[in-house]
C-alpha cells in the first residue's frame, strides 16, 4: 500500500526515519491499518464521507458562491506526533501563549518594551490590528489572551517551527473535535493499539475558565458564542461549539448594550451577558467606537468592558499579536520576559522598517516569501517572490521602499510529507498543524491533538481548506493513562441551578421562518404532485371535463406558487402542453415561487438555525439536498421522475418536522417553528381554496377540484371516513375550514396558533391584549359568523360563490396582519439606544 508514497518523496517525511524505516508509531499504526485490508479500508473512508456529510459538518469558502456549504473532508490516515516529540511541542506552545498573553498586556499597558527599545513603535503603530481605543482594558485574572493557537510546520532538516499565531478568534477546535469523533467511530480499532490521547479535556477546561471569568458577577454567568452569522465560513463550527458547549449561539443584532452592561434580547425580555467568546474581526465589534458601518457587532461594547462588566474571548485588540512583524522580535522580548529564549524558533524572517533588513529582504526576493504586516481588502497576504515576472517584482521591490514598516521577508519553509489516502492510494501530502491553548487560570493548557491540513497534491505547498485541502485528525501517542476528568471548583454552601434555555429574538425569527419555508415546501410540492397526477393521468382520456379541470388547476399552480404569468392568460398550445412550464416552476432556482426557489429558502433558514437540529435530522436534510443533485444535470425530468421527487421531498419533510417535534428541547424555540408553520398552512390553505373553489363548474369539473383540495391537504381518507358520501361544498367547506378535529383544516391551524401564541412571554409588563392577540381575536370571530350553508351560496350574476371568496379574502388579509404584528412584537433587532451610562450605576436591572 505504500508502494506510491516512497516512490513520491521531495522533503521530510512524517512517517520514515534517517534509516528509511517507519517510525515506531507509525509501524503500530499501519500494523492495524492493513489488517483491514484495501477494499475495507476504502469502505470505512467512504463511511468518513457520508458521516460527515450527514452530520452537516462544512467549510464555507469566499471564492464559490455556487456552493452554500461546501462539504468538510477528513483523512481516514491520521497525523500521528510521538510522545516524546509532543511533551517539547506542549512546552513550547505554552511559552508562546505566556509569551504573547504578556506582550499583549504590554502593547495596551505600559508599553515597556517600546520605550526600551526592545519593539519597534512603528511595528505597533503602523499596524490595522493596534486598537488605541483598547488601551488599559484587561480581563480580570492571570491571562487577557484567554484562547490562543499556532500553526507548525516541519522544515525539511525535521525541526518543527510556528509559522504563524492566531490569536483575534481562533479557529479549528470545534473542526478537531468532530474529526475524533468521525474517527473514532469508523476506525475504533486503530485507537485501541496506539493510546491516542483524548482531547475532551481541553474542552472541559476551556468550558471552566469561561464558567471562572463569568462567576464573579454570580453563580450562573451568561455566556455566548458571538458569530458574524451563516455567511461565515466556519459558521458549522460556531453552532457545533455552541451545541458542544451549551452557550447561546448570537449574531450581533441579539446583543445590546444599556446601562453599561451587554444585554441580550431574548423572547422573554433581556439577560444580562458575563462573557463573550467572540468570532468576528477586532474592528468590527463596536460600531461606536471602531468599524462605524459594522453590522456585526455592539455599540458600546469597549465601554461595558472598560467597566469590568463583561469580559471577551479574546479581547478585541488581539489581532496585534497576528503581526508577522513581531516574528524576529520575539527571541528578545522571550529573554526580557522568561530570562531565556524561544523553546520552538519562528519561521526566519525580516521586517523591513530596518534597513540592513530591507537590503536583505530586496536582495533576495525571489528566494523569500514577502508579506504585509496585516490583512488588507484582499484576504491573501502572501507573495511568492520566485512566482513574480520580472516587472510585478520590480513593482514590489518600489512598494517596499515606499512603505518599509509595512513588510516582511520570510524564509520558504519545505514543509514535510504525511501519508494521505487518495484515491485508494497511500500519497504524500504536505501538512500544517495547529494546535489550541487555553488559559486555566494559572498557566495554559493544550490540547492533545489539533487540526492538521493537507495540500490539494503532493506537490503543492499551499495547505489551506480555502485552497481545497482536506483536514488529518491528530493523534498523540502516548501509553499514559487518559486525563482524569476536570471537576468544576464548587463552594459547599452553593446549590447549582440549571441554566435558562435563552431563545435570542434573531434566533427565534429564524426559527419561525424554517416553519414558514417547512410548510410552504410541503405545501407546494404536495399541489405539484396532484396536479401532475391529473394531467398524467386526464390526458389519456381527453375528456373535455377533464380539460377544463386541468386549465383551473394549472392556472391555480400558478396562483398558489406566486409564479405569474405562469399559466395566466396562457395560450391554447401551454395549457395542453404544459410540461415545459411546470418544469421550470419545479426546478428553476432563480424563478420566485418555484420549488426550487423554495428548497433553497428553506435550506437557508435551516442553516441560520443550524444548532437546533439533531444529527438524525442533518441525515434527511443531506438526504433531501443529494435528491435535488442529481437531478440537476437532467435537462427535463419525465412526470414519472418528478412525481418520485415529490413523494420522497414530502417524506423527507415530513419526517423533518418529526424529529423536530421530539428533539428541540427549547420549548420557545419549537413554539417559534410551529407558530409560522401554522401561519403559513393558514395561508396556504386560503390560497388554494379561493384558486379552485370559488367560481362555479360543471358538475364533474368541481367534483374534481374538491378531489384535488383533499389530496394536497391529506383529507380525502378523513372526507370518506367521516361524512361516507360524494364530495360536495358544503362538506369540503366544513372539513377543511370548521372542523376543529381536522389538524388540516383552518380552524385547528388558528386554535393552535392562538395557543402559542399564549404561551410565549408577553414583551411588556402591561397586561392589555397585544395587536396579534386582537387579530387572531378577530379571525376567530370572521370564522364563528360564518357557515358551510351560507358560504356555498352561488351568486347566479356572476356565477360565483362570492360570500366563500369575501370570506377568505379577509382570513388571508388578517393571517398577514398576524404575522406582520408578530414580528413587530417578537423580532425587533434594532432597538434605540439614547445613552450609554446611566445614574443608577448599581446594575441589576436594565433601565426600562
Amino acid at each position: 500500500m505504500l508502494q506510491d508514497y516512497l516512490g513520491n518523496q521531495y522533503s521530510y517525511d512524517e512517517m520514515l526515519g534517517k534509516d528509511g524505516n517507519l517510525r515506531p508509531h507509525w509501524t503500530a499504526f499501519f500494523e492495524s491499518f492493513n489488517r483491514m485490508g484495501k477494499l475495507e479500508i476504502q469502505n470505512r473512508n467512504n463511511e468518513i464521507s457520508r458521516l460527515l456529510k450527514e452530520n452537516g459538518v462544512t467549510y464555507n469558502t469566499y471564492n464559490d458562491s455556487s456552493v452554500i456549504n461546501r462539504d468538510w473532508n477528513v483523512d481516514a490516515i491520521p497525523f500521528l506526533i510521538s510522545k516524546d516529540e509532543w511533551e517539547k511541542t506542549e512546552a513550547a506552545l505554552i511559552q508562546r501563549a505566556e509569551l504573547l498573553n504578556l506582550l499583549l498586556q504590554d502593547i495596551y499597558g505600559d508599553q515597556k518594551l517600546i520605550k526600551n527599545g526592545i519593539l519597534p513603535l512603528e511595528l505597533i503603530y503602523n499596524h490595522t490590528g493596534f486598537l488605541r481605543q483598547c488601551a488599559g482594558i484587561k480581563l480580570p485574572g492571570k491571562h487577557s489572551l484567554l484562547l490562543y493557537s499556532a500553526d507548525l510546520a516541519r522544515s525539511p532538516d525535521g525541526k518543527l517551527w510556528i509559522i504563524s499565531d492566531r490569536t483575534q478568534a481562533p479557529s479549528g477546535s470545534g473542526y478537531a473535535l468532530e474529526n475524533r469523533n468521525v474517527m473514532t467511530r469508523v476506525l475504533p480499532e486503530l485507537f485501541s493499539g496506539l493510546k491516542v490521547r483524548h482531547i475532551t479535556p481541553w474542552f472541559d477546561t476551556l468550558r471552566n475558565s469561561l464558567n471562572e471569568l463569568g462567576s464573579r458577577h454570580h453563580q450562573n454567568p451568561g455566556i455566548v458564542i458571538l458569530t458574524p452569522g451563516p455567511g461565515n465560513e466556519t459558521y458549522f463550527e460556531h453552532s457545533y461549539l455552541s451545541s458542544q458547549l451549551g452557550y447561546t449561539l448570537v449574531q450581533g443584532s441579539d446583543l445590546m448594550v444599556k446601562n453599561n452592561f451587554v444585554w441580550l434580547k431574548t423572547l422573554s425580555g433581556l439577560e444580562k451577558v458575563d462573557v463573550i467568546i467572540r468570532r468576528i474581526d477586532d474592528e468590527y465589534c463596536d460600531p461606536l467606537e471602531l468599524k462605524e458601518n459594522s453590522q456585526l457587532g455592539i455599540a458600546g461594547l469597549l465601554q461595558v468592558m472598560r467597566r469590568g462588566n463583561v469580559s471577551i474571548a479574546n479581547p478585541p485588540g488581539s489581532s496585534i499579536l497576528e503581526n508577522p512583524g513581531l516574528m524576529p522580535f520575539l527571541q528578545n522580548i522571550s529573554k526580557y520576559f522568561f530570562g531565556t529564549g524561544l523553546l520552538m524558533p519562528t519561521i526566519a524572517s525580516w521586517w523591513c522598517g530596518q534597513p540592513k533588513e530591507m537590503k536583505y529582504v530586496l536582495s533576495n526576493i525571489q528566494s523569500l516569501v514577502i508579506k504585509r504586516i496585516y490583512r488588507g481588502t484582499s484576504r491573501s497576504t502572501s507573495v511568492d517572490g520566485a512566482s513574480l515576472s520580472q516587472a510585478q517584482m520590480n513593482l514590489l521591490k518600489q512598494q517596499i521602499i515606499q512603505n518599509p514598516f509595512l513588510y516582511v521577508g520570510q524564509e520558504k519553509i519545505g514543509l514535510s510529507s504525511t501519508p494521505s489516502l487518495v484515491n485508494g492510494k497511500i500519497e504524500p501530502r504536505k501538512t500544517i498543524f495547529r494546535g489550541f491553548l487555553v488559559s486555566n487560570g494559572y498557566s495554559y493548557t493544550a490540547m492533545a491533538g489539533g487540526l492538521s491540513r493537507n495540500s490539494p497534491d503532493a506537490l503543492s505547498f499551499i495547505v489551506s481548506n480555502q485552497s481545497g485541502g482536506n483536514s488529518k485528525d491528530t493523534w498523540i501517542i502516548s501509553p499514559e493513562p487518559a486525563a482524569a476528568l476536570i471537576v468544576p471548583k464548587k463552594q459547599a454552601d452553593t446549590v447549582l441551578v440549571p441554566a435558562k434555555g435563552v431563545l435570542p429574538s434573531h434566533t427565534a425569527e429564524n426559527l419561525f421562518w424554517v416553519g414558514r419555508y417547512t410548510e410552504r415546501l410541503l405545501g407546494n410540492a404536495r399541489f405539484h404532485r396532484t396536479v401532475i397526477q391529473f394531467i398524467a393521468g386526464g390526458n389519456k382520456l381527453m375528456m373535455e371535463n377533464d380539460l377544463q379541470t386541468e386549465e383551473i388547476l394549472l392556472k391555480a399552480l400558478t396562483h398558489y406558487t406566486f409564479t405569474y404569468p405562469g399559466f395566466i392568460d396562457a395560450d391554447e398550445e401551454t395549457l395542453r402542453k404544459p410540461w415545459g412550464e411546470i418544469t421550470d416552476i419545479l426546478f428553476n432556482e432563480t424563478r420566485e415561487g418555484s420549488l426550487k426557489y423554495d428548497f433553497n429558502l428553506f435550506l437557508r433558514a435551516v442553516h441560520a438555525a443550524r444548532d437546533h437540529w439533531s444529527t438524525d435530522t442533518w441525515r434527511v436534510l443531506r438526504g433531501m439536498e443529494e435528491e435535488w443533485a442529481v437531478l440537476k444535470g437532467v435537462p427535463v425530468p419525465g412526470f414519472l421522475k418528478m412525481q418520485h421527487l415529490l413523494d420522497s421531498l414530502v417524506t423527507s419533510v415530513v419526517a423533518f418536522i418529526g424529529m423536530n417535534r421530539e428533539s428541540i428541547s427549547r420549548e420557545q424555540g419549537w413554539i417559534m417553528m410551529d407558530m409560522g408553520r401554522k401561519i403559513e398552512q393558514c395561508l396556504l390553505l386560503t390560497s388554494m381554496l379561493r384558486a379552485t373553489l370559488v367560481n362555479k363548474y360543471d358538475d364533474q369539473v368541481e367534483y374534481n377540484l374538491q378531489e384535488a383540495v383533499l389530496t394536497s391537504n391529506e383529507g380525502l381518507v378523513n372526507f370518506r371516513y367521516k361524512y361516507r358520501s360524494l364530495l360536495q361544498l358544503p362538506l369540503v367547506l366544513e372539513l377543511m375550514i370548521f372542523d376543529a378535529s381536522n389538524p388540516r383544516s383552518l380552524i385547528y391551524q388558528l386554535d393552535r396558533l392562538k395557543k402559542n401564541l399564549a404561551n410565549l412571554p408577553k414583551p411588556t409588563t402591561d397586561q392589555s391584549a397585544q395587536a396579534h392577540d386582537l387579530l387572531v381575536a378577530e379571525a376567530y370571530d370572521l370564522l364563528k359568523l360564518a357557515n358551510k350553508e351560507q358560504l356555498s351560496i352561488l351568486d347566479q350574476a356572476t356565477t360565483q360563490y362570492l360570500q366563500l371568496d369575501d370570506f377568505l379574502s379577509n382570513i388571508y388579509k388578517l393571517l398577514s396582519d398576524i404575522q406582520n404584528a408578530i414580528t413587530k412584537t417578537y423580532f425587533k433587532h434594532a432597538q434605540s439606544q439614547k445613552q450609554l451610562f446611566s445614574s443608577d450605576q448599581s446594575g441589576d436591572k436594565p433601565i426600562a
